[in-house]
């Protein structure tokens, strides 16, 4: 019978802490604008990110796979390359957050786990296919969402240009909600996904699984660490607007 070591709870521990402050920093992404622009109440808002991050993180494994099998080999990186990544994200976001810089919890991670492999195997533990994936998202993520968002908000200005300001008003308090709850959804099915691949990265190497294959529970564990992360970092941000 295999089992729990101290060493594996511990990682697994760290992994569920990186998970708590990916919700806790990215809460204000999701709920900034339909605070500021008084479209939802702040506490309101705060139920909609986190459920939708939630919920979000159910939305396919695809990422976790990517994330806790194509980086880097699983077969020549051990758990203290893992808790080694997880303390590097841990820190940086949260001294990023007391400084209040934006960051980025995927750059950490990728970055992060990359680090780690290199240092305990050298080169040949990074895999192309993974990476290939990593840089399509970064290239494609700047280059579409600023075209994007240059060329929707000109047709919005011209088609809305005559529009009365109370129709204005109605039709994008409502938009605006609905763009919220994506993001919310976006986050939690793509960030959030990512340590759900971490964390069975680290039972397949701690030998609780046989292989690499994301267990229902690892996904509701993380879930819902992500989502509790989600009610802090915004309730912190909640009382600020109040």
């Amino acid at each position: 019978m295999i089992e729990l070591t101290p060493g594996l709870v511990i990682v697994l521990l760290l992994v569920l802490a990186a998970e708590f402050v990916n919700g806790w920093t990215d809460a204000p992404n999701a709920i900034a604008t339909v605070v500021s622009t008084r479209v939802l109440r702040p506490y309101a808002a705060l139920i909609l990110a986190s459920i939708l991050n939630i919920i979000g993180a159910f939305y396919g494994i695809k990422v976790a796979e990517t994330i806790g099998k194509g980086i880097v080999k699983p077969e020549v990186i051990n758990l203290p390359t893992i808790a080694a990544a997880m303390v590097g994200i841990i820190t940086w976001s949260t001294l990023a957050w007391w400084r209040g810089l934006p960051t980025s919890e995927s750059h950490g991670l990728v970055a992060g786990l990359t680090g780690a492999g290199l240092a305990a195997a050298g080169p040949h533990v990074l895999l192309w296919d993974g990476w290939r994936k990593v840089l399509i998202g970064l290239v494609f993520s700047s280059a579409l969402g600023f075209g994007g968002g240059l060329v929707i908000m000109t047709l919005i200005s011209r088609v809305f240009f005559h529009a009365r300001p109370e129709t204005i008003r109605r039709w994008f308090d409502k938009l605006q909600m609905l763009s919220a709850a994506f993001m919310a959804f976006g986050h939690g099915s793509n960030d959030g996904q990512k340590l759900i691949g971490v964390f069975t990265l680290a039972l397949f190497l701690g030998g609780m699984i046989p292989r690499f294959a994301v267990p229902y529970w690892v996904i509701l564990l993380c879930a819902m660490t992500m989502g509790v992360g989600t009610a802090v970092g915004g309730g912190a941000l909640s009382e600020r607007w109040a």
